[in-house]
């Protein structure tokens, strides 16, 4: 059985790209030669089987050599013309198997996910896939108003925890920040509208009153990095707030470990990967109420500046002992494979 898979390849570490990368490792722990290209817009060498094709030529040129019976494809975001384009394309290679991961946990309650029906452009498109795997129950659902079967859906929930890092020290930047603050605030994602982060940059202006010792650490990427950091330059707290850029997955986990309160602000977000990873890192959580957050995150409303002051505070009144971390289970990551084998059997592919 030969996997091909289609996303983001890390960096940065977000929850799409965390999802391909466990796929692709269980793949080669099973003994498979698993593939992947990659479809954002970063440019390395290929290697190790991952491929990072200049354009749309160039990913053509990639579905049409390589050898595999299953392209998986993983979409989060929008659904844009392009991405409905690359869905069809990869439907529609002879003998090979298709199937969608839908990432976007806040699309269903979007105007376009309300907008879903059988007779769209994106119903026609999604009927083309052998399975579509939905990341929560509401994604299911709208699978069902675009119009495919039951039997073709799939619930899997897309969070591989990790072990807990080993101890060692951060980089120098970031450890230096976190040895001059206390507590320290954390946060991990884009750069991008949704996310609010000037939120947290101005909350932490607040938790600083009773906290002046207080830091906050913001690592990602994305199109707001030069709004962000005009913003932090005109506060006075200015160096108390470190945009780190991406981290390394493990450095990332390690900061997150060594953190006082993780902070998740969205206007409307899915089941976060991140936020998962804190929770079974047992660092408390607070995040905005966006109707998918596991239990054991504290919830506040969306654009409340002082409400997430307010739980931070309550966060960092927890005691160690109370904080209980997380068991890894990669079972969600097993029911992938199993979906493959299921696709292939009929076939008779090795």
């Amino acid at each position: 059985m030969r996997v091909l898979q289609l996303g983001p390849y890390p960096p940065p570490h977000g929850g799409v790209q965390s999802n391909l990368v466990a796929i692709h490792r269980l793949l080669l722990n099973n003994g498979f030669s698993p593939q992947v290209i990659n479809i954002t817009r970063q440019r390395k060498p290929d290697a190790d089987g991952v491929y990072y094709p200049r354009n749309w030529l160039g990913l053509l040129r990639l579905l049409v050599r390589l050898r595999y019976d299953i392209v998986h494809l993983h979409i989060g975001g929008d659904v844009t013309t392009r991405l409905l384009a690359l869905a069809l394309v990869c439907c529609s290679i002879p003998g090979k198997k298709a199937v969608l991961t839908f990432h976007s946990g806040g699309y269903p309650a979007s105007p376009a996910g309300l907008s879903a029906r059988p007779l769209t452009l994106r119903g026609f498109v999604f009927r083309r896939f052998d399975r579509i795997i939905g990341v929560n129950p509401k994604l299911v659902e709208l699978f069902h108003r675009f119009g495919l079967k039951p039997e073709k859906v799939r619930l899997i929930l897309p969070h591989t925890l990790p072990p807990a890092p080993q101890d060692r020290r951060l980089s120098e930047r970031l450890e230096g920040f976190f040895e001059a603050h206390d507590p320290v605030l954390c946060t991990v994602g884009l750069l991008e509208p949704e996310y609010d982060l000037p939120l947290q940059i101005d909350a932490l202006g607040l938790t600083r009153e009773r906290h002046p010792k207080a830091g906050l650490v913001i690592i990602g990427s994305g199109s707001l990095e030069d709004n962000l950091r005009a913003r932090i330059a005109g506060k006075p707290y200015a160096g108390d707030v470190l945009l780190c850029g991406d981290v390394p997955h493990e450095e990332t986990l390690g900061a997150i470990r060594r953190c006082d309160v993780f902070l998740r602000t969205s206007r409307y977000d899915g089941d976060s990967v991140a936020v998962r990873e804190a929770l079974h890192l047992a660092v408390p959580v607070v995040a905005t109420d966006t109707g998918l957050r596991p239990q054991g995150v504290r919830l506040v409303p969306i654009g409340d500046p002082d409400a997430l002051r307010g739980a931070i505070e309550e966060r960092l009144g927890l005691h160690e002992g109370e904080r209980e971390p997380g068991v890894q289970n990669g079972k969600n990551i097993e029911e992938v494979l199993a979906l493959y084998r299921d696709l292939t059997s009929a076939r008779n592919i090795s």
